[in-house]
């Protein structure tokens, strides 16, 4: 076993699915105008989103649920829903009208289970009846046969009075308003402020794994004092599989994650002890020979042994009876999802992005290459199994319309759409038309990018603006998802590029890791080489060009308007970093440098690295009028990163303006919050990207 390998390019390019075509002259376009009025900011609130797609045991049913945004409340309801897999009939409302209900879900007997609040109901999903109350399941997993639930607890906290040395001292503590904190982890974003101390068994107590007979007591199965999580059953009901880290009460340390086994009877295993590696979701096989799991090289082996990539996300298989473990997907370039195993242990079948797509695998227990079961340009979400393995259901994404409940073979096989819950507003809308663009890099990288053809596009018309927005991560990935926001853009005639440049999810780990030690490099290379392309094939102004993007794609704008500062007319960055010393000791996770940059900011080669990818040291370099959008108590990526910025920027007489959103950490939460956020963002790019007269 030798989980640090590195992948090797050849593992790349065999998974390269498209043949890049070379730059050359523009070439004519022929889209014509979709007939439908433009998407407005108050549509917002209006598109119905459809999620939690749950097949039937028998697979003749789908449950799922359609929410929408409530402007007054500034929050969300949702309703349940059922549709038959035959599409012979139309889908049912399974929810009251006035309850906001979710979390569908089946029993064994084929009814179909909803909670409203705290509450569960349970209905026919063939509609003979009402809905009827029921009481709420144990919050745990049921054993095979149902007669026993296993439950993560957290232990009691042992009693702790405080005392003090006088009456003086007591009355100045209790007048006290700050907060006190001798731990490292004391900060995490959009938690309490200080995070438990996780030295403390009373401000972060142990959990221990309880088995509670139906109808009966609870009692303790474990005794570790640790915190099992990803717990299931092994076939024969006789035993548990969970992880547990054992180091989680290191303030030092980044975690361990290792497989345990505990007997009905409480006998425990460790199957599994590598230092800094992770393991997750473990799943027997219904036959009972194997273990399914995932594994990645963890953060603290990263820092230890100064490794130069993050290493592989690996689908293993370990024999119950004990045994050599074998990694199912070394050949593989991707990274493996969560195991799902077939009712006769032939397959494991997982999800895993491709690109800018979401599709489902599978693989044999007995080794052979990675089959892929779903395809197209689209992401596959919120995939379902019936009991036999037979059909499965999901929800399609794509980049101009809406999320839809799909259903098919369990090979891919037959596909049937289910749900038209957007087609109405379909019909009176005209969203922008999305293509899939794919370049080479300055050095000849195959990059993969997402165009959104401006509304009113005409062939001969323009040349139009363009927005170049960049995802955030920067281990993640744009794809064939509809964003509101960007739709928004596109309304008002703007091109929109999205990009995904090294560093990105979804092309194998050599493409996942080449910006290590380099962020902005690359990756800033691939953004502009995509700028560069579209430009030259389609109807764009050069001269208008603005990027944006939040937490990765803020650094991300905030790097490119200093590298590249001719080739932007103006500049949104969305909690962007620009000083990489000053982060590493403010923000939550100052893992990211210990790795990727090499160590610590008082080691030459770390400090070296972030000085020369700081966007501030370049500063004096941005020509772009730039908007700063950022949370107050923002921890990842903490507000005096854009306040640095802006006042570097005000100082060389940059226009700039700010926006600070009011208790909001790094992800900017609320509804009203975005629709502000995009209505001055859109007033941003029109004050500086609009034709000058």
């Amino acid at each position: 076993m030798n989980p640090l390998r590195t992948r090797l390019t050849a593992s790349l390019a065999a998974f390269v699915l498209w043949t890049t075509i070379p730059a050359g002259p523009a070439r004519a376009q022929s889209a014509a105008p979709r007939a439908g009025r433009p998407l407005a900011i108050e549509d917002y609130y209006r598109i119905p989103s459809v999620g939690s797609p749950e097949i039937s045991p028998d697979g003749r049913w789908v449950a799922y649920t359609v929410s929408r945004r409530i402007e007054p409340t500034n929050s969300d309801s949702s309703e349940v829903w059922v549709v038959a897999t035959d599409g012979q009939t139309s889908p049912r409302r399974i929810s009251g009208a006035a309850q906001n209900a979710g979390s569908p879900s089946w029993t064994a007997e084929g009814r179909l289970r909803y909670t409203v609040d705290r509450a569960a109901f349970e209905a026919d999903p063939a509609g003979s009846g009402p809905a009827s109350p029921v009481a709420a399941r144990p919050d745990g997993v049921a054993s095979p046969d149902g007669g026993l639930t296993a439950i993560v607890r957290r232990t009691p906290p042992p009693a702790r009075e405080r005392t003090y040395e006088s009456d003086f001292e007591r009355r100045h503590e209790e007048r006290f308003k700050g907060v006190q904190f001798d731990w490292l982890g004391f900060q995490r974003d959009g938690g309490p402020f200080p995070v438990p101390d996780p030295r403390d068994p009373v401000a972060n107590p142990p959990s221990e794994i309880l088995l509670e007979p139906a109808g009966g007591e609870a009692r303790a199965l474990t005794r570790l004092g640790l915190q099992p999580r990803d717990v299931s059953w092994s076939p024969d009901g006789r035993s548990l599989i969970f992880v547990a880290d054992s180091a989680y009460r290191n303030e030092r340390r980044y975690g361990q994650s290792d497989l345990w086994t505990v007997t009905t009877d409480g006998a425990v295993t460790r199957l599994t002890n590598d230092y800094g590696i992770d393991n997750r979701s473990p799943r027997f096989s219904p036959d009972g020979r194997w273990i399914a799991f995932v594994r990645s090289v963890g953060t603290d082996r990263i820092i230890r042994d100064r490794m130069n990539n993050g290493g592989s996300t690996d689908l293993w298989i370990l024999p119950a009876a004990r045994g050599a473990e074998v990694n199912l997907t070394a050949d593989w370039p991707l990274q493996a999802g969560t195991p799902i195993w077939s009712p006769d242990s032939r397959w494991i079948y997982f999800s895993a992005q491709a690109g800018g797509s979401t599709h489902l695998f599978r693989v044999s227990p007995a080794g052979g290459p990675v089959q892929q079961v779903t395809n197209g340009e689209r992401r596959i979400q919120g995939l379902s199994f019936d009991r036999e393995f037979r059909r499965i259901a999901y929800t399609v994404g794509k980049l101009d319309a809406l999320p839809e409940v799909h259903v098919a073979a369990i090979d891919g096989t037959g596909e049937r759409q289910l749900t038209r819950a957007g087609d109405a507003f379909l019909s009176e809308v005209a969203l922008g038309r999305g293509e899939t663009v794919r370049f080479n890099s300055y050095d000849g990288t195959p990059i993969e990018g997402f165009l959104l053809y401006p509304y009113g596009y005409r062939p001969d018309g323009g040349p139009y603006p363009l927005i170049v927005s960049s995802h955030g991560g920067p281990h993640s990935a744009s794809g064939y998802d509809f964003d509101f926001k960007l739709q928004y853009f596109a309304a008002h005639g703007y091109f929109v590029l999205e990009t995904n440049f090294r560093s990105s999810t979804g092309y194998g780990d050599d493409f996942l890791w080449a910006t290590w030690g380099a962020w902005g490099d690359k990756d800033g290379q691939d953004v502009m080489s995509g700028i560069d392309y579209v430009i030259a094939r389609y109807s764009i102004d050069r001269n208008r060009v603005g990027h944006t993007g939040h937490s990765y794609g803020g650094f991300m704008t905030n790097w490119l308007i200093t590298q590249y500062p001719d080739r932007f007319a103006a500049a949104i960055t969305g909690a962007g970093i620009v000083n990489w010393i000053s982060d590493y000791g403010t923000a939550d996770i100052a893992r990211t440098k210990e790795t990727e940059f090499y160590g610590y900011p008082w080691e030459q080669e770390a400090r070296d690295i972030m000085i020369r990818q700081s966007p501030l040291t370049y500063a004096g370099r941005v020509r772009a009028p730039t908007l700063f959008v950022h949370g107050e108590v923002d921890q990842r990526v903490p507000y005096e990163e854009a306040e640095q910025m802006y006042t570097a920027l005000k100082k060389i007489g940059v226009p700039t303006k700010m926006i600070q959103y009011e208790g909001m950490p790094h992800g900017i939460r609320g509804h009203w919050n975005n629709v502000h956020r995009m209505l001055n963002e859109l007033k941003w790019w029109e004050q500086w990207m609009k034709p000058r007269t």
